[in-house]
């Protein structure tokens, strides 16, 4: 049986260093048959130049292993990688999977090969993600249910009593020491089959980024295809390096945006609706018990206050560094 091809799609916002350092990774690791595109996601800070020297400069676009493609708008995490995801071999055949990769992760020796095998050896699996570690060896939860009014409730009251007795819908449980199928994995490092996308579509374009990966990994596993969490599969990840979450001071508008559209497109108004509810209950106790213990509440500032502004059609107030910027400064 011939190699699989595989097209490795790496989506740049304003770190062209680091995406290049991500591309290195990933070229050290790929197999025969699998090819390259950098996508610039309307950077407007020379980033674009700076890669394509790099990846003429270093040889990469010899036969066509590593090529870029430039977005004239950033739409978001989802609207530049689907670039990528129209996108075929250089010699105009369709490539059997994408490999997304984040500009901040380094594959380890074996990681996408383990993805693939994974794939092949899987029909009908239609996702395989990475265990996800951060710099300093810290595993990520990369690994997910599909959210529930029930996950709302639970992941927002932080409290063991409601933990033990809805525990089959936490969000983000332990994640799993061997190879299994969990409902989604996160984007950092995940092989995509293509043969699935061609049935159920690319991301959803409306989201700007959150919940992307969430919705487009419930929309295969309606139409039969399985998501696959592989520990063997290893990354580095740095992580928010694009979207400066770690200097957030509140959750902006943007999330509110992709989290009401998830439940609404996937479930309708009224358990959108009951999700709001069920996360505002959850949060109120968590900040009556962190009020109680005297501890600080491990929310964001203004969530809930801004979470109910949201959920009842009203503006978000007072967030001018966390609110969708103009697309010339946005992160996919």
């Amino acid at each position: 049986m011939a190699a699989a091809k595989v097209l490795v799609l790496i989506l740049n916002y304003r770190t062209a260093e680091m995406t290049l350092r991500a591309a290195e990774a990933a070229l050290a690791d790929m197999p025969a048959r699998a090819e390259m595109i950098l996508i610039d996601n309307a950077s407007g800070d020379g980033s674009a130049g700076v890669l394509q020297r790099a990846i003429t400069e270093r040889g990469w676009d010899e036969n066509g292993l590593v090529r870029l493609i430039l977005s004239d708008v950033n739409g978001g995490f989802g609207s530049g990688n689907n670039l990528g995801l129209t996108s075929r071999m250089s010699d105009g055949s369709a490539p059997d999977y994408f490999y997304v990769l984040n500009s901040d992760a380094f594959p380890d020796a074996g990681c996408l090969p383990r993805l693939i095998t994974h794939l092949e050896s899987h029909p009908k699996a239609g996702f395989a993600g990475s265990h996800v570690r951060g710099e300093d060896d810290v595993t990520h939860c990369t690994a997910f249910r599909f959210p529930s009014i029930a996950g709302e409730f639970e992941g927002a009251a932080r409290t063991g009593v409601f933990s033990r007795m809805l525990k089959n819908a936490i969000v983000a449980p332990p994640l799993p020491d061997h190879t299994a199928r969990v409902d989604w994995v996160a984007g950092a490092s995940v092989l995509v089959r293509a043969k699935m996308l061609d049935e159920i579509g690319l991301f959803d374009e409306t989201f700007f980024l959150y919940f992307e990966e969430t919705d487009l990994c419930k929309r295969a596993a309606r139409a039969g295809w399985s998501c696959w969490y592989l520990p063997q599969s290893r990354v580095v990840h740095i992580g928010s390096v694009s979207t400066g979450m770690k200097e957030w001071q509140r959750m902006p508008s943007y999330w509110f945006d992709s989290r009401r559209h998830y439940f609404v497109k996937n479930h309708g108004s009224a358990y959108a609706a009951a999700a709001l509810v069920a996360r505002l209950a959850g949060g109120a106790i968590h900040h009556l018990r962190c009020a109680i213990s005297g501890k600080n509440s491990q929310d964001p500032a203004y969530f809930l206050r801004d979470l109910a502004r949201h959920g009842f059609g009203l503006s978000l107030d007072r967030q001018p560094a966390t609110s969708r910027r103009p697309a010339t400064e946005d992160r996919p």
